[in-house]
């Protein structure tokens, strides 16, 4: 899962990366405020003092309670590619632990997942993780995992040790344990202890390897100051939280939420593609501050986006930026290349042949289909396909010329047939009607009944 924790760095001047030098950075809080990375923290100005002073240790957690990362820890993630970019030491925890107890929802108790379950999406988050941040280099990210000081630690030593530190007053006054204890449900005590085990990584991360500070979402406000607490009880030492915002949509609409789900970044829930186009759809009144907070343009280069926006709002420049550095972010520039050139082949502007399988399947997902056997008239396919009423209305369109199968014009009217080879990696024709109607044809290679 990347490289374990050692001793903590030695304190140098805090520096940035820029266009491949590393040279002093200025202030940092500004900067992530102008991104929208900035929600709250327990002394604004007392960071962004220490901040200033010298690299600080940092660290987000990601609890493996799916199988993938989506968007919203996608905005962490960010969030500490810029501090590590500005010279901070950076530490992803995935919460092997506290994966197996569940972050307590508002409403409901959480099912608790296996330990062989949580043990392998640990490891796959472990991995989705470091491609984001730089493990190698003069200022390498680490990993780590809050199994390796819970796994032995006894009931006993727990509430002798942490437990202590802890008023239950202040427990049940969290927002998120108030609300559950006013439900019909209630909550658990696994659940309730949630924010205990949560304090004693900050704890733990601040002895071991000198951690001062801790981000996460706003809705994670009462754990983060569990740990800032934690450690100032436990060890008389000062520590920070600070929060970001929950990314929203300016129409009111849950941001991330998709036909499929929740935008994940493991393209085998969620392809390249429809994550592509997820971005490329961004309104014209959000994709500004999405450039800011999920990118690392400049202030120049996004304020030409937003110049565009206005000169040319057809062009659609900012979300095109927008779709191509969050998708090469997660899935490199290959894959987002393919999910470029799939969008454009869909309309006739590219060769969909170029496109390879997967690409090509996600990009035809959502479009009207049929299976069809080969070889067949083309008539009954585009009756079985629904792109025409029925075989007189396709009749009349071969005939005109207007039917497309995989962007190249069919030549044999009326009496046209569909042949395998017309099957992209055996699988799937386009099919098109004009300049917008399309369909997708699947190749039937089941046995005759």
């Amino acid at each position: 899962m990347g490289e374990r924790l050692g001793a903590p760095p030695t304190v140098r001047p805090a520096k940035r990366y820029d266009e491949g030098e590393w040279v002093v950075s200025g202030d940092i809080v500004d900067e992530l405020e102008w991104r929208g990375l900035v929600a709250q923290a327990t002394d604004m100005d007392a960071l962004r003092e220490r901040l200033a002073a010298g690299p600080i240790t940092v660290y987000a957690g990601f609890d493996p309670t799916a199988p993938s990362l989506h968007h919203g820890h996608l905005v962490q993630l960010v969030l500490l590619r810029h501090l590590q970019r500005a010279g901070h030491h950076v530490i992803a925890l995935v919460g092997g632990a506290t994966g197996l107890i569940g972050d307590p929802r508002p409403t409901t108790e959480r099912a608790l997942n296996t330990r062989e379950t949580v043990k392998e999406w640990t490891e796959r988050l472990g991995r989705q993780i470091s491609s984001f941040l730089d493990f190698g280099g003069e200022n390498p990210a680490r990993m780590a995992n809050n199994l390796d000081w819970t796994a032995d630690l006894t009931a006993i030593d727990f509430l002798r040790d942490i437990g202590k530190h802890y008023r239950l007053g202040t427990m049940l006054a969290k927002d998120i344990v108030a609300r559950r204890l006013a439900s019909d449900e209630g909550i658990s005590f696994t659940e309730f202890s949630y924010q205990i085990l949560q304090g004693m990584d900050f704890l733990e991360l601040n002895r071991r390897y000198g951690c001062e500070l801790q981000t996460g979402g706003s809705d994670q406000w009462g754990n983060l100051l569990s740990g800032v607490e934690l450690v100032r009880k436990a060890d008389q030492k000062r520590v920070f939280a600070m929060t970001t915002p929950l990314i929203t949509k300016s129409d009111g609409t849950k941001f991330g939420k998709t036909s499929g789900g929740a935008v994940w970044l493991d393209p085998s829930m969620m392809s390249p593609y429809a994550f592509y186009q997820f971005w490329f759809n961004t309104a014209d009144q959000d994709v500004i501050g999405w450039l800011k907070t999920f990118t690392f343009r400049s202030r120049d280069e996004i304020a030409e986006l937003e110049k565009a926006m206005v000169d040319s709002p057809f062009a659609r420049a900012a979300q095109r930026a927008l779709a191509h550095d969050v998708t090469a972010l997660v899935h490199g520039e290959e894959a987002t290349n393919q999910a470029i050139l799939a969008a454009q082949a869909l309309f006739g502007r590219g060769d969909i042949a170029e496109l390879d399988e997967s690409t090509l399947l996600a990009a035809v997902a959502e479009l009207p289909h049929a299976s069809v056997r080969v070889p067949t008239p083309l008539v009954d396919a585009l009756v079985a396909v629904g792109i025409v009423k029925g075989k007189n209305e396709a009749r009349r369109a071969l005939s005109e010329g207007g039917i497309y199968i995989n962007n190249v014009k069919v030549e044999g009217g009326p009496d046209a047939v569909l042949d395998s080879a017309q099957f992209l990696h055996g699988k799937v024709a386009l099919v098109r009607r004009g300049k917008k109607s399309l369909a997708a044809l699947h190749r039937d290679d089941s046995p005759a009944t």
